[in-house]
């Protein structure tokens, strides 16, 4: 267990977070927002901005927990996606990316999303998802990112207690994160099927699964 941070506090996102947890929440998979978005680093923060302030969907600050810094700002985000509540997520963002973006930039997101999916696999309903994983940079290395997660999962939100499978993704290029992870107690997946030639190369990734 991480030593306590002096300062430091950690709780459920809230509403007003979005405007700090966005280009946090980009910060954590900046390659993959990019292929599915296809837009310019301001666009995407204000979508995921605009998506986190909802009450629906994977983006939303009712699926956040965060790190709150001494001086009162966000510093941390990560994400608990409880595969037994999903069902909706798909259409959800589709509805966002449209209002947005319009049909025909949706469309291509959507087909896009697709192959990054097939790379990224949702949850099964037995398994909770860790995801949006992002620390500030000038935080990171420091321990913040091993006690929220610990917190996380003193709160009761990855549902580790319950026999519930928790897993997350890290490109394979991330060998640091991955790292990180392995200390925390996640261990590698194999795959369950190819790399799709539609991936772009840099976006092929690692499952890891806590260990029990």
């Amino acid at each position: 267990m991480a030593a306590p941070l002096a300062g430091w506090t950690f709780r459920a996102a809230r509403p007003e977070d979005a405007a700090a947890c966005a280009p946090l929440i980009l910060a954590s998979g900046v390659r993959e927002f990019g292929f599915f978005l296809g837009v310019p680093v301001e666009a995407m923060v204000a979508f995921l901005a605009s998506a986190f302030a909802s009450r629906h969907g994977r983006f939303s600050w009712r699926r956040h927990r965060v790190a709150v810094a001494p001086d009162g700002s966000v510093a941390g985000v990560l994400a608990a996606h409880d595969g037994r509540m999903i069902a909706f997520d798909d259409p959800h963002v589709a509805w966002l990316l449209l209002r947005r973006f319009g049909l025909r930039h949706t469309v291509a997101s959507l087909l896009r999303g697709l192959v990054l999916e097939g790379e990224l696999p949702a949850p099964k309903r037995s398994q909770t998802h860790v995801a949006h994983c992002a620390i500030d940079e000038r935080w990171r290395g420091t321990g913040v990112f091993t006690a929220l997660f610990e917190d996380t999962r003193r709160a009761g939100a990855l549902g580790d207690g319950e026999g519930r499978e928790v897993v997350l993704d890290v490109l394979l290029s991330n060998s640091r994160a991955a790292a990180l992870y392995r200390r925390l107690g996640f261990v590698e997946q194999p795959r369950a099927q190819p790399v799709s030639p539609k991936l772009p190369p840099e976006l092929e990734s690692i499952r890891m699964r806590l260990g029990r």
